[in-house]
């Protein structure tokens, strides 16, 4: 990739070790599951847990269903510099499964996920991570 100057950019790949230091310093990211066969992709705010889960606090509907029903998901995360052409993107590959259970709900509760829209959103899922990747332009 070029600059206006000239100047050539890097991709580089991110460590797991980093693509995790990513993921922990951000807030919003992209929940991608299918739906009848269609891929479809969510901005959702979201915590890690200490296990690495991702968790995200939802209501019924699409991303619900979705996540719940069909299989694997990807999770991204990403911070771009579009003046300066630099910027990174993590995913994570996993499963979702939603938070069930008094104990699991309060431990999911005191994690602090507060939706920014003023709709209801009672209910959690957790992307527990198979994988991880990342990729950094410099």
């Amino acid at each position: 990739m070029m600059d206006e100057d000239g100047a050539g950019h890097e991709l580089g790949v991110v460590t797991e070790a980093e693509a995790w230091q990513l993921v922990r310093g951000r807030e919003l990211g992209r929940l991608a599951v299918c739906i009848a066969g269609v891929p479809e992709i969510f901005p959702v705010n979201y915590r890690l847990d200490i296990d690495g889960a991702v968790v995200v606090r939802t209501a019924p509907g699409l991303k619900l269903a979705g996540a719940l029903l069909g299989g694997e998901v990807a999770f991204e995360v990403d911070q771009i510099d579009e003046a300066a052409h630099t910027g990174w993107s993590v995913v994570i590959h996993g499963r979702a499964t939603e938070v069930a259970g008094t104990e699991a709900r309060l431990h999911t509760d005191d994690l602090g996920v507060d939706p920014w829209v003023r709709s209801p959103k009672h209910r959690y899922l957790r992307v527990a991570p198979d994988r991880i990747s990342g990729r950094r332009v410099v």
